[in-house]
Order: C-alpha cells, then sequence, then structure tokens
C-alpha cells in the first residue's frame, strides 16, 4: 500500500463530502449534514477561504482527509483547529490518520501556529485511543457550546 498525503484540490470536494456523510453517518448523526457542494467548494477554494485540507489517497482513490482552520486564542494566538480528520472505515487501521496528523503537524510548524486544537466525541474510543498515541492532552475542565442560527 502507498498512501500519498497532498493538500485537498477543488476536485476533491464532491469525494470529500462522501467521507463527511460518512463521518456523520458513523457519529450516529447522518441528517446533520446540511452543507451544500457550493457552499463546501465557495468556503474552501473561493476568493477567501476560510478552511484547507490534506487528502490521503491510494491509486487515485481517495482513502481520508483532515480539514483545519484558522482559530485565535487571546492567551496564545493563532491555533490550528482541526475540523474533522476521516479515514474510511474500510482503510482504518493502516496508519492513514498518523499520516495526515502528521502532514498537519508540519503544516502547523511552517504556518508558525501555536498549537492544534480538536474535539473528540466521548464515546468514540477508537479515536481517543488514537489521540493517546499521538500523545494528546484531554481537557476535562471545559464544556462545549454553540448557538444555531
Amino acid at each position: 500500500m502507498s498512501i500519498d498525503i497532498r493538500r485537498a484540490e477543488k476536485k476533491d470536494c464532491t469525494r470529500l463530502l462522501e467521507l463527511i456523510q460518512e463521518l456523520a453517518t458513523y457519529e450516529k448523526a447522518p441528517d446533520e449534514v446540511t452543507v451544500t457542494l457550493d457552499h463546501f467548494e465557495e468556503s474552501g477554494f473561493g476568493e477567501n477561504p476560510v478552511w484547507w485540507a490534506f487528502v490521503a489517497e491510494e491509486d487515485g482513490a481517495i482513502l481520508g482527509f483532515a480539514l483545519y482552520y484558522v482559530r485565535y486564542s487571546t492567551w496564545k494566538g493563532q491555533r490550528m483547529y482541526l475540523e474533522d480528520i476521516i479515514v474510511t472505515e474500510e482503510a482504518r487501521g493502516k496508519g492513514i490518520g498518523k499520516l495526515l496528523f502528521d502532514a498537519l503537524i508540519e503544516e502547523a510548524k511552517l504556518k508558525q501556529f501555536k498549537g492544534i486544537t480538536w474535539q473528540v466525541l466521548e464515546w468514540n474510543e477508537p479515536a481517543i485511543n488514537f489521540y493517546k498515541k499521538l500523545g494528546a492532552g484531554f481537557d476535562p475542565e471545559w464544556i462545549n457550546c454553540n448557538l444555531s442560527i
């Protein structure tokens, strides 16, 4: 297996949305994905992109991706916020997640971000164990909040 990690391109967006839907189904929220392809493409590849991504590809097939945006901490400065890291179910356990995370770390260093932040569902033991292997810290103090508008 030869996995190539590269920056996402606009032509990848349809496949990325398929993987996002797969993740939503895995996270027991299949009806929560409401973003359109046009909006997704514009947000990543329009005049003012707000997200960037790396894809993991084998023989021209995208098996996973990691999508991030820039978050600002008044205490720490610019940080990478990892919105999603997804590896299709059939390809899990082959080191693809680690390759994607390595690309994120290199990107964060290149852009001089002060760290990487993300969330994981408390019941997602495979993901939690993966992050523990990376040496990630888990913050028990903060509660996630959101406001839908």
